[in-house]
């Protein structure tokens, strides 16, 4: 059964990878529109939101196509207010003055919908890390702030939060964390993994 993954995060598309599922990008365009502030429902509501537009646009064109379309949101939240991509160096200079030293949460949604033929079943739900972070100095955090990549934006303004854990950041000042590192990055691998397996799209 064909897979799609309704996201065009190419972080997300190499841990469904690394768990051995082949899928075809295509990202939704779904309008963004979110009833709850609660960080674990907005993710959730807004997987479902880019995984059922993918899904209607996938049976407009193809009919009774059978397919398993994934979508997937991350937050990163702080006090339960959510941080999203930082809108300038300003702003991220802000988020890692407010996150260092202490603890914060990763939240991701994820929709899973297996269709065949007029059938459709949906599967939503939400995974949750603790972040800690040693102290930064206003120096570190200058630091960081300056790498980038030549010719490249700067690795803070794409990631909510300002940060990735799977880069130089991470490796220096993520002090520890409580539950599934891989949610950080963007996807819940493992628990996706099974519940592909008890939805029965996996062996």
């Amino acid at each position: 059964m064909k897979v799609i993954l309704a996201s065009g995060s190419p972080r997300r598309r190499e841990l469904m990878e690394m768990l051995g599922i082949r899928c075809k990008v295509q990202a939704s365009g779904a309008e963004e529109v979110v009833t709850s502030a609660e960080p674990e429902k907005v993710v959730e509501e807004l997987s479902r939101l880019k995984c059922l537009d993918k899904t209607a646009l996938i049976r407009e064109k193809m009919q009774q196509a059978d397919a398993v379309v994934i979508g997937a949101d991350t937050v990163v939240a702080f006090e339960g207010e959510i941080l999203g991509k930082p809108k300038g160096i300003e702003h991220a200079r802000s988020m890692m003055q407010q996150l260092q030293g202490r603890v914060h949460q990763v939240y991701t949604g994820v929709t899973i919908a297996v269709t065949e033929g007029d059938a459709k079943r949906v599967v939503s739900f939400c995974d949750r890390t603790d972040v800690e972070f040693y102290a930064m100095t206003e120096e570190e955090i200058n630091g960081y702030l300056a790498l980038e990549k030549e010719g490249e934006a700067p690795v803070w303004s794409d990631k909510a939060g300002g940060y990735g854990i799977q880069t130089v950041f991470g490796t220096k000042f993520v002090k520890g964390i409580q539950g599934d590192y891989y949610n950080v990055m963007g996807l819940p691998a493992s628990r996706v993994y099974h519940e592909l397996k008890n939805l029965g799209v996996l062996e």
